[in-house]
C-alpha cells in the first residue's frame, strides 16, 4: 500500500467518469452517502444538487462533508476527501458548472442543452466544498 502524491491523487479522482460517494450530516447528526458527479476546481470539488433534496438540505444547513472516489478493481485504491462546503443559487455559475458536470460525464455533445439546464437550473444549488483533509492510498492488496 502507497500513499498517493498530490498530483497522484488529483489526477486520481480526474481520471475518466468516476463517481464520488458523497457523505453528508442529516440534522440528527447521522450520515448520509450518495452517489454524486463532481469536478476538482483548484482545491475544491464542486457539483451541483437538488436544493430540496437530502444532501441538498444536509450541506446548506451543516456544510460538512466527505467524499470517497475508489477504484474497485485489484491492487485498489481510494481517496477521501474530507472538508466544508458552500452552496449557491447563482444562475450562471449553476449552468456553467452544469455543463462542465454533463460534458465530463456524458460527453460534450449533451452539455448545455441537456445537462446545463437539468442540473443548474431553478430548484438547485451549486456545491463547492473546500478541501481540508485528503486520505489517498494505490497499491491495497500489493
Amino acid at each position: 500500500m502507497r500513499k498517493m502524491t498530490s498530483e497522484q491523487w488529483r489526477a486520481f479522482i480526474t481520471h475518466g467518469t468516476r463517481t464520488g460517494k458523497l457523505s453528508t450530516v442529516r440534522a440528527d447528526g447521522s450520515p448520509h452517502v450518495t452517489p454524486v458527479w463532481f469536478l476538482l476546481d483548484g482545491d475544491d470539488i464542486v457539483l451541483t444538487t437538488e436544493k430540496d433534496g437530502v444532501k441538498g438540505r444536509n450541506l446548506a444547513r451543516d456544510g460538512r462533508f466527505a467524499l470517497c472516489v475508489d477504484d474497485d478493481r485489484p491492487p485498489y485504491a481510494f481517496v477521501v476527501l474530507q472538508g466544508r462546503a458552500e452552496t449557491s443559487e447563482n444562475p450562471e455559475e449553476m449552468l456553467r458548472w452544469g455543463g462542465l458536470l454533463g460534458a465530463r460525464y456524458m460527453g460534450e455533445d449533451r452539455t448545455q442543452e441537456e445537462y446545463a439546464a437539468r442540473n443548474g437550473g431553478p430548484g438547485n444549488l451549486l456545491v463547492r466544498g473546500h478541501i481540508h483533509k485528503v486520505i489517498a492510498f494505490d497499491g491495497i492488496a500489493d
